[in-house]
């Protein structure tokens, strides 16, 4: 009779010992692919946030709302009815909601877990499901808030609309922006590096395309809605890089 023969030890421990190799070549590969793809869908999302608002200017006579009231995360009372434009708790996105009627378009892929301590009053699961549909910051600066007419901006390709800021609405200061009020070298989102009120949450903001460890380093990016509805990246930033106008609309000091 013929004698079978199995496999040894030695190669079976060779077998495995390539199969972890090839899986520590390619788990970090499939990973940067997975952040990719989703870094796509949220510039997606904030080009068809983007559409709405457009929609919105063309029937409010090219006017800003006003969004003095809304700095949370809400869509919906405790009753589950959407919530007015404005009233308390509501997220900024509820004035385009007759454009959208799809609260998922607000949500960033890569935004998966509530940063501790920013969306106030929610947490554990609840703060993790309010997250997913209130990823964006609004630009709030103080020019922008009460009915601006957006004929008045100088460049509306070169005015920051909103942003993938984990901060439903910044108040755009240099605590929480990304411009240093054109100090160079200074720096912006003071309120979120180390010794800051928000410094657990830094990671959050330059959080696609994450290449450090660091917990005030990512070596990522940052995606941005421009009032004329295109979208970009931003590269990890003091603020050197980044103009006070696009928040204000101004037009460039000479």
């Amino acid at each position: 009779m013929r004698k079978l023969r199995g496999f040894t030890l030695i190669e079976l421990l060779v077998v495995i010992s390539i199969i972890a190799i090839l899986l520590a070549i390619l788990i970090p590969s499939l990973s940067k692919a997975r952040e990719k793809v989703k870094e796509v869908s949220c510039k997606s999302n904030l080009k068809n946030i983007g559409l709405a608002v457009h929609m919105y200017l063309d029937a409010y006579e090219r006017k800003l709302p006003n969004t003095g009231s809304s700095n949370q995360f809400l869509w919906y009372d405790a009753s589950g009815n959407r919530l007015a434009p404005g009233s308390s708790n509501s997220y900024w996105g509820t004035y385009y909601w007759e454009y959208l009627k799809d609260t998922k378009v607000f949500g960033c892929p890569s935004l998966q877990r509530a940063p501790e301590g920013l969306i106030y009053t929610y947490t554990g699961q609840e703060a993790k499901k309010v997250i997913q549909q209130a990823a964006f910051g609004l630009n709030h600066h103080s020019r922008n808030r009460s009915n601006r007419n957006t004929n008045t901006i100088y460049r509306q390709d070169e005015f920051l609309f909103c942003s993938d800021h984990a901060e439903p609405r910044p108040e755009c200061g240099t605590d929480d922006s990304f411009h240093n009020n054109d100090v160079k070298g200074a720096m912006n989102l003071t309120s979120y590096r180390q010794g800051g009120s928000r410094a657990h949450t830094y990671r959050q903001i330059f959080r696609h395309n994450i290449r450090y460890a660091d917990a005030y380093k990512t070596g990522g990016r940052a995606n941005i809605l421009w009032l004329d509805g295109h979208v970009t990246a931003l590269e990890e930033t003091t603020g050197d890089d980044v103009e006070l106008r696009w928040y204000t609309g101004d037009k460039p000091k000479r």
